[in-house]
């Protein structure tokens, strides 16, 4: 997928609903204006999109681009629940975008999804005031979601409650004095299981990840221009200053003054 277009999307939302069918629903033919994002969290349903023909079920993420045709009938026996977005993707340029989807994909029911769905489709409805600006950025946490499970194959953090809140923690707690022990200690875990579960869930070992943490801290106050290397190894957490350097040099590839932007 293009950096570019993953890094500025802006969706145009037209339409949302839950559509909890009965075993007589059916959908007349209509052309689409927009993306259509259907996500299948019960019972099954038959599309015809531009004369072909999709089955879906429970797991499925059906992805329709503008000016197709669908029409669809659900089962009698397994009536569908989905929920459906219609909306239109820019750029910062405002030039139309498309999702990087195939037309049905099984991402597989998520809980997480489910709740942003149910929080977006509920804001859609509520119209509270600033609600187009909460059910873009709850689009786009979908959106990302979808990416992480189809394209990019990975995870977001959302396996273990426990390993969760210790992601939480380190992300606030990253200059502080933090040991694989301590963490295990806060969520009631015996420190060989930690070290095994969070290695499982995160694919990396807790030493590593809190100094991948630190250094992608050490390089973003870097970048700013407004700290010393020192004064920053020293803000992230690092004792010593030449092990700072070591350790950043072997993640990113470049010294830490490399960071700093050019002086003018």
């Amino acid at each position: 997928m293009d950096e570019t277009i993953e890094n500025y999307m802006i969706p145009e939302i037209r339409f949302i609903i839950f559509r909890k069918c009965t075993p007589s629903w059916e959908m007349v033919e209509n052309t689409l204006e927009g993306i259509n994002l259907s996500y299948f969290v019960q019972g099954e349903a038959h599309y015809i999109v531009d004369n072909k023909t999709i089955d879906v079920a429970e797991g499925n993420l059906l992805v329709l681009p503008p000016g197709c045709t669908r029409k669809a009938v659900t089962s009698h026996k397994k009536p569908m629940h989905c929920f459906s977005v219609d909306f239109i993707l820019k750029n910062s340029r405002n030039q139309l975008l498309s999702l990087p989807f195939p037309a049905k994909s099984m991402p597989g029911r998520h809980e997480d999804i489910i709740h942003l769905f149910n929080e977006l489709t509920f804001s859609w409805i509520d119209k509270q005031p600033g609600y187009i600006i909460k059910c873009n950025g709850l689009l786009l946490q979908i959106i990302h979601r979808f990416l992480e499970l189809i394209i990019y194959k990975a995870e977001s953090y959302t396996g273990d409650t426990r390993i969760t809140r210790v992601i939480r923690h380190i992300g606030s707690h990253y200059s502080e004095h933090v040991t694989a022990k301590m963490m295990a200690d806060m969520v009631g875990l015996h420190p060989t299981y930690f070290g095994a579960l969070f290695n499982q869930t995160i694919g990396m070992s807790f030493n590593r990840y809190l100094i991948q943490t630190r250094v992608k801290n050490a390089e973003n106050l870097l970048s700013s221009g407004e700290y010393r290397v020192g004064d920053v190894a020293e803000i992230c957490g690092f004792t010593d200053i030449s092990h700072f350097y070591k350790l950043f040099k072997l993640l990113k590839g470049f010294p830490p003054s490399y960071s700093l932007p050019p002086k003018s």
